[in-house]
């Protein structure tokens, strides 16, 4: 148990602990993550951590947990700011949220979708809950643009067979859509992805002072290639 004096000098040590190690990502990344540095910059002890994460992977997971929600908190804002009936400002909407979100926490952002930590492995079951939900707001649109008919699709590869069984563990969680608009949806993230992480990691082709030309170009592309009418 954390002793009295713990609980009076810091009222929430779970969340200090993980705003410490959020600091400590952004000044040395998250390979870099300690759990001892972590106590010494708190000035407690290192069991003290113990009885909130039972190692560094425990952590980990937690911070990508949190991250997962906050994104998709900002997805579920930006997409509920825009009338059921616009699918088009909802998709628009969500599409800068999600690079708005990206510059406001780019470690959370690295954390969840960059470059993996040596050695660590996200348990799945524990992760998938906030991942899929954090997606399911740009499937849903997806979803509304299909079944209005306004989902403009001649042809698209077919989900291979050994891929359909993660596709129906996702939906417990991200809410039923038709595969083709969860396939469409990855595709839509992957292309978005691509623009922001190059920009977060300061190698985007130069096309003015920052991204934002180069990003609203790509949103109106997808725009135009996947929106019908």
């Amino acid at each position: 148990m954390v002793r009295p004096t713990l609980k009076k000098q810091i009222p929430n040590l779970q969340e200090a602990i993980k705003d410490a190690a959020w600091k400590q990502i952004a000044r040395e990344g998250a390979p870099a993550l300690s759990l001892r540095a972590i106590a010494r910059k708190l000035k407690i002890t290192a069991p003290a951590i113990y009885n909130y994460f039972s190692d560094r992977d425990a952590l980990v997971t937690a911070l990508i947990i949190d991250a997962y929600t906050s994104f998709g908190d900002s997805q579920l804002a930006a997409r509920d700011e825009v009338p059921p009936d616009d699918v088009v400002g909802r998709m628009t909407a969500i599409g800068l949220a999600y690079r708005q979100w990206a510059h406001t926490y780019p470690q959370r952002y690295q954390l969840i979708f960059g470059t993996p930590i040596p050695g660590y492995k996200a348990p799945l079951m524990e992760v998938l809950p906030s991942a899929a939900r954090s997606l399911s707001i740009l499937v849903s649109v997806v979803e509304q643009l299909r079944l209005a008919g306004r989902l403009n699709i001649k042809s698209f590869p077919k989900v291979q067979e050994e891929f359909k069984a993660g596709f129906e563990m996702w939906k417990k969680y991200g809410g039923e859509a038709d595969i083709i608009s969860l396939s469409i949806a990855m595709l839509i993230w992957a292309r978005v992805h691509g623009i922001v992480s190059l920009e977060i990691a300061g190698n985007l082709p130069p096309f003015g002072t920052s991204g934002d030309d180069l990003y609203l170009y790509e949103m109106n592309s997808i725009t135009q290639q996947f929106i019908r009418g």
